[in-house]
């Protein structure tokens, strides 16, 4: 896809609406400007709040990413509450408690 642009006042340009919609831009995305071998690249940027940060890691969405696969593969587990969950994961660990019959 190419397009061409002209060079306005104050070196302001706009990108297609073609552009804008085939790669998601909104009003108020930022975009990265590089210098690439004598070639201008702009990168589209999304900025998100630090307190959601967490979840952009790659440790994070490495696991997002195994249990989407768990799902679409059927490795799900489903309980009645969530005393039944949490004895399953006991079990599933090793830490099951022992009755040991006092209370």
């Amino acid at each position: 896809m190419s397009e061409l642009v002209q060079i306005r006042k104050k070196a302001q340009l706009t990108l297609p609406a073609s552009v804008r919609q085939k790669l998601g831009i909104e009003e108020g995305d930022f975009v990265d400007v590089q210098i690439k071998d004598g070639d201008i690249v702009l990168k589209v940027m999304k900025l998100i709040n630090r307190e959601q940060a967490w979840f952009w890691t790659q440790r994070w969405q490495n696991g997002e990413k195994e249990a989407e696969e768990d799902i679409r593969s059927g490795r799900v587990h489903k309980f009645e509450n969530s005393d039944d969950a949490i004895s399953f994961l006991h079990r599933q660990s090793g830490k099951e408690k022992k009755d040991t019959g006092s209370k």
